[in-house]
């Protein structure tokens, strides 16, 4: 349950970021569910590979070579999902971002992030 749960939480913050910032578009809540599906596949296989294959980046950067993956994950989901568009590399960037705040206050308000509500 908890699965769906922040499935949903995650679509709704894709449709959050995508109302009040203009880098990227979701077409309708058809699209959000489904980006939100492919962005958590994605996220699971090949975000943890590229994460390996980066550390010596990531140490030199302080960790911020993370968020150039993240927005590579956003622009790999933009490219695979239709009705679900980035602007680019550097609104891939933000919109990564954002979808980290936002994702991360829906699951903290749901209970369902790392630091569950007790």
């Amino acid at each position: 349950m908890t699965f769906v749960v922040r499935l949903i939480i995650n679509a709704i913050a894709l449709l959050v970021v995508a109302h009040f910032w203009g880098g990227i578009e979701v077409s309708g809540i058809e699209s959000a569910l489904v980006a939100a599906v492919v962005l958590g596949v994605v996220n699971a296989t090949l975000r943890p590979l590229l994460l390996v294959l980066t550390i010596p980046i990531n140490l030199v950067s302080l960790g911020l070579f993370t968020f150039v993956i993240n927005a590579l994950m956003l622009l790999l989901v933009s490219r695979v999902v239709t009705g679900f568009s980035v602007a680019g590399f550097w609104q891939a960037m933000l919109a990564a971002f954002l979808l980290g705040i936002v994702s991360g206050v829906l699951n903290w308000l749901a209970g369902t992030g790392r630091h569950r509500r007790r």
